[in-house]
């Protein structure tokens, strides 16, 4: 027959008894310590990054109603260039409708964002095809990259540090998605500290797996405010395949709620 701890003490010699239930005190409070949560991030630093990301957010696109015409062009060590252009309208970060215009065999072809949801719409299709926004679209770009640019909305940011980007000052944040559905699940994101416009951007996949980098470039006038033009995306997984998009002719519109619906995407050309 078995003793227990304690049984097995209340036998023993005096001193060894007492060393051992001294010990046995002891333990516990030092598993408690050992188990103690970390300290909370400190409230003022989290308001901080959530405050560079949204303002990047702005520089990027307007959050009111916009249209704006994107060219991607493709490139591979092995393929000539594949040109893709498509048309976008926006409201809010919320509301997304991507036509495709080029090349003509797809044309017709429409892309609807509600919040995080996305269909397709296809013309010899009846009905509407759900889509993940980490599909890939073309190349280097996923469907997400075209349809849906709220960083503020889908990820939550941790700011790490700062340092230099192409001679000029940059926060570098960690963003961590807040579910799976959005379209990356970590991005690593360098934001430029004077005026907060996004600089660089690695995004990772869900096992943490470099997918592709960013790089925003060719700042200029476009919807009332200087915005990066050019995006230039390097596939991380597929070594010399580039992406470049361009963005052109973009204009701020009074868009309706209507336009964001399954039944309206027929009128639209």
């Amino acid at each position: 027959m078995f003793l227990t701890c304690r049984a097995k003490l209340a036998c023993a010699h005096p001193l060894r008894r007492f060393a051992a239930l001294a010990l046995l005190a002891v333990v516990p409070q030092f598993a408690a310590a050992q188990e103690a949560p970390k300290p909370a991030a400190d409230p003022a630093d989290a308001a901080l990054a959530a405050s560079i990301v949204e303002k990047a957010d702005q520089v990027r696109f307007p959050a009111e109603g916009f249209e704006v015409g994107v060219t991607i062009a493709t490139t591979t060590p092995s393929n000539p260039a594949d040109m893709r252009k498509y048309r976008i309208l926006s409201k809010g970060n919320e509301n997304t409708v991507v036509m495709t215009t080029e090349p003509a065999s797809e044309r017709g072809q429409i892309m609807l964002m509600k919040g995080r949801d996305l269909w397709i719409f296809m013309p010899a299709v009846s009905q509407p095809v759900r889509l993940p926004l980490a599909q890939r679209l073309t190349g280097a770009v996923a469907n997400g990259d075209l349809a849906r640019a709220n960083f503020a909305g889908d990820y939550k940011p941790v700011l790490l540090r700062t340092e230099t980007v192409d001679g000029e000052a940059a926060y570098v944040l960690e963003l961590t998605a807040v579910d799976r559905s959005v379209t990356y699940q970590r991005v690593v994101y360098w934001v430029s500290r004077s005026n907060y416009f996004p600089r660089k951007a690695e995004f990772y996949s869900m096992s943490d797996r470099l997918l592709k980098t960013c790089h925003y470039e060719k700042f200029e006038k476009m919807a009332g405010r200087v915005r990066p033009t050019r995006l230039v995306m390097q596939d991380a997984l597929r070594k010399g395949e580039e992406s470049v998009l361009d963005y052109a002719e973009m204009r701020l519109r009074d868009l309706p709620d209507k336009i964001f619906t399954k039944d309206y995407l027929k009128r639209l050309e």
